[in-house]
């Protein structure tokens, strides 16, 4: 049974803090190999991405059926060939076709990726030190839509909504969308899990509270330990560290790592999930969280077995596998992931931001190191 208590999960970031369990402030690791590593995590993301959104919250059966029908392994080890959706247009950009890999020719649009480009660009406008109101700013600048909770907060700031109230009455705040806004902070503090944390909250505080606010903090932490983690699954169990030991998020990620044994499959890992939160929704950041530890257990150092299971195992897995695939990436670093997976990109990289369709990935790399500490 969680405590689920304000006390106990608080939206503070002093309080927080100050809830965090023993060895949370480690200090900040020098990282060896930086551009590689950090050309390995946005590659990752790019590719985890990629790779789940034809099949984004599709059951397990629905997708081995398409799997089946394409004559494609499962889980996934190349990207979709098939689709049972395929005009189905993504963020008013893209069809879905487009993401199949007879088709691909760069990195089409989604949220996963489009939101980190949009925080690139807030950090090179205001700082590492940036505030809520300059989130506010650049979404209002920026960002032209969004989903669940985002979209609340963008739709309350257009009518005048302070930025620290702009989550306020939003049934959105413990799903995963600020969970996928985490990688630029990682990505910045790469090797310093704890400032990560601290960076990502600002960005989480308009959207989102407690366990959604915790699932951002949790994954800036993660993937920026994956910089000089020994394996991806090192990087998650230090992430954790960043957030209060006695909310709902962190024992359900105790609870994932007790697993391990069991974890044999994909098929064993969503069991599970499903069985420890039957009725939760499929976006919400605690069983997604625990997905990604249960895809990293079976991946183990093979980049491409990371994002596969991460998939397979379904959930909203276009956003379970672009972290899966930035933690991976870090970790093993560029050179460790099959050409397979970025020759198609072509060095590109489309978003929906008005004014920055498409870029360079070498730029965005270059950028993020720039930025680092």
């Amino acid at each position: 049974m969680y405590r689920n208590t304000d006390e106990l999960q608080p939206d503070a970031l002093h309080e927080i803090l100050a809830l965090r369990p023993e060895g949370a402030t480690a200090g900040a690791v020098k990282v060896e190999d930086l551009y590689n590593r950090m050309k390995g995590a946005f590659i990752g993301r790019c590719a985890g991405c990629t790779l789940g959104v034809p099949v984004e919250m599709y059951s397990i059966a629905r997708m081995r059926a398409i799997a089946v029908d394409a004559e494609m392994p499962f889980p996934p080890t190349q990207y979709w060939t098939d689709s049972d959706h395929p005009t189905k247009v993504h963020y008013q950009v893209n069809v879905r076709s487009d993401y199949l890999e007879q088709n691909l020719n760069k990195v089409p649009v989604d949220d996963d990726i489009t939101y980190v480009i949009l925080n690139l660009l807030l950090l090179e406008k205001y700082g590492k030190d940036y505030t809520l109101d300059d989130v506010a700013q650049i979404w209002m600048d920026l960002l032209p839509y969004a989903c669940t909770a985002e979209e609340e907060a963008l739709e309350q700031l257009k009518a005048g909504t302070r930025p620290d109230s702009a989550a306020n009455f939003n049934k959105y705040v413990e799903w995963i969308g600020a969970a996928i806004r985490a990688d630029a902070f990682g990505y910045v503090s790469a090797g310093d899990p704890e400032t990560a944390a601290k960076r990502s909250y600002n960005d989480a505080y308009l959207t989102h509270r407690k366990n959604g606010v915790y699932g951002e903090m949790f994954c800036a932490a993660s993937i920026a330990a994956a910089f000089t983690a020994k394996t991806p699954l090192d990087a998650v169990r230090e992430g954790m560290k960043q957030i209060p030991k006695d909310s709902a998020l962190y024992q359900a990620l105790e609870w994932a790592f007790s697993c391990e044994a069991e974890v044999t499959d994909y098929l064993k890992a969503r069991t599970l999930i499903d069985e420890k939160f039957p009725k939760m929704h499929p976006v919400h950041t605690i069983n997604n969280m625990c997905a990604i530890v249960f895809a990293l257990m079976l991946g183990g150092n093979d980049f491409e077995k990371c994002i596969s299971e991460c998939v397979a195992i379904g959930l909203d897995n276009d956003c379970t596998g672009a972290t899966v695939g930035s933690i991976a990436g870090a970790c093993l670093g560029f050179d460790a992931i099959p050409p397979y997976w970025y020759d198609k990109f072509n060095d590109t990289v489309c978003t929906y931001l008005k004014g920055y369709s498409t870029l360079s990935i070498s730029d965005v790399v270059d950028r993020f190191v720039k930025l680092c500490d």
